[in-house]
């Protein structure tokens, strides 16, 4: 059975929000936050945060929920869809979604 939008999900630890998304606050070791598409210098081998439950921990990363939207069903799948998220959020996209949810192109 397949995951719905609505459905919780189980952070499967593949590291790919730490590596995909970008930080825009200041990270221990990153003074500037992180971009897109680098992983993060405190993502372990293991696919863990090193800064887990530590108050240097940047809140962006504490309060990022797993979900089948941004993360799919596969690493590779979460970070395509990062990716296309980041992408399409980024200042100078020239996109954005409109109040209904529809996709705006300038």
């Amino acid at each position: 059975m397949g995951l719905k939008a609505s459905e919780e999900m189980e952070c499967r630890r593949c590291g790919a929000c730490c590596e995909a998304l970008s930080i825009s606050s200041e990270i221990p070791g990153m003074p500037e936050g992180k971009p897109a598409g680098v992983r993060c210098i405190h993502l372990t081998h293991e696919g863990l945060c090193s800064l887990f439950g530590l108050p240097s921990r940047p809140p962006v990363c504490s309060d990022f929920k797993p979900s089948p939207e941004t993360c799919g069903r596969s690493r590779k799948e979460a970070l395509q869809l990062m990716g296309r998220m980041e992408r399409e959020t980024s200042p100078g996209s020239g996109c954005a979604n409109g109040e209904d949810g529809t996709r705006l192109e300038y």
